[in-house]
C-alpha cells in the first residue's frame, strides 16, 4: 500500500517508538497525525509532515475528535499505528500487600482498551474511504511486547494487557477484512527508548548481553522500518511479528 498523499495516525507519537514511526511515515509522503498526552505534545520534536494532537487514548471522545481531524485532511486515512502505552511494575503479592487493582485496570485501559478504541474508531473512518486498485483501504499496526509471551516477575498487568493486544490481532483482521483493512501487531523486545534513558550504562549493557543476536538493544528506527514493511507488504495480515533478536525473557 502506498503512503504518498495519504493520512496516518500514530498514537504515543511524541516520543520513542511513536516519534520514530511518525517521522518515518512522514518521510514516505504521509500526512501524519501524532496523538499523545498534552505534556508530551508540548515537548515533541518539530518534524515536517507531522501534526501533533493532544489526545488521551482512554477517552473515546478525544479519540473520535482526533480521528475526525485526520480523516478531514483532504487525503484518505490509510494507516494507523498504536504505540501509546505504559509499563509499571508491581508484584501480585509483595510484603503482604496485594497488587493495586486500580493500577492493573489502568494499564489494561491504556494498553489494551486504548488500542482497541483507536483501532475501531479509525477503522470506521477508513472504511468510508474509497479502495485502491487492489481493494485496500488501510492497515492498522498495534504494539504488543514479548512480555505478552514471557512476562517477567512484576509484569502481571503489563503482560496481561499486551497479551490482549496479541489476542486482538487475528479477530480484528478477520472482522475488518471485508472493508479492505489489514491488522498486524509488532511485539518488540528491549528497545532503546526514553524509558531506558534513566538506567545505568551497566544495567543497559546487561540487558543487551541477554539478547542472542544482535547483542544490543533494538532501536526505535528499527521498529519504524518494520511498520513501513508491514504497510508495504499487502499480504501481511492477522500476524504478530516478534522484533526481539531471538530473546526469550527469563522470569526476572
Amino acid at each position: 500500500m502506498q503512503l504518498t498523499d495519504t493520512a496516518a495516525i500514530v498514537t504515543g507519537g511524541a516520543s520513542g517508538l511513536g516519534a520514530a514511526t511518525a517521522s518515518a511515515l512522514a518521510a514516505q509522503g504521509a500526512r501524519v497525525f501524532a496523538l499523545d498526552l498534552p505534556d508530551a505534545v508540548g515537548k515533541a520534536p518539530d518534524v515536517s509532515g507531522v501534526t501533533y494532537l493532544p489526545t488521551d487514548v482512554t477517552s473515546a471522545e478525544e479519540v473520535s475528535a482526533a480521528v475526525r481531524t485526520a480523516a478531514s485532511a483532504g487525503v484518505p486515512l490509510r494507516t494507523v499505528v498504536n504505540c501509546a502505552g505504559i509499563g509499571p511494575s508491581q508484584r501480585i503479592l509483595s510484603r503482604g500487600n496485594v497488587h493495586d487493582v486500580g493500577l492493573f485496570a489502568k494499564v489494561v485501559q491504556i494498553n489494551l482498551v486504548g488500542t482497541f478504541t483507536v483501532l475501531a474508531t479509525a477503522a470506521q473512518a477508513i472504511a468510508e474511504t474509497g479502495p485502491d486498485e487492489h481493494g485496500q483501504r488501510g492497515v492498522v499496526v498495534n504494539t504488543a511486547s514479548i512480555a505478552a509471551y514471557e512476562g517477567q516477575i512484576g509484569q502481571a498487568a503489563y503482560a496481561a494487557s499486551k497479551g490482549g493486544v496479541v489476542g486482538l490481532t487475528l479477530p480484528a483482521a478477520r472482522d475488518l477484512a471485508q472493508y479492505g483493512i489489514r491488522v498486524c501487531t509488532i511485539a518488540p523486545g528491549i528497545v532503546e527508548t526514553p524509558m531506558l534513558a534513566t538506567v545505568s550504562d551497566e544495567f543497559r549493557a546487561a540487558l543487551a548481553e541477554s539478547v542472542p543476536f544482535p547483542k544490543r538493544l533494538a532501536l526505535p528506527s528499527e521498529y519504524a522500518r518494520l511498520v513501513l514493511a508491514i504497510v508495504d507488504n499487502d499480504y501481511l495480515n492477522g500476524e504478530v511479528v516478534r522484533m526481539d533478536g531471538a530473546l526469550r525473557m527469563a522470569p526476572r
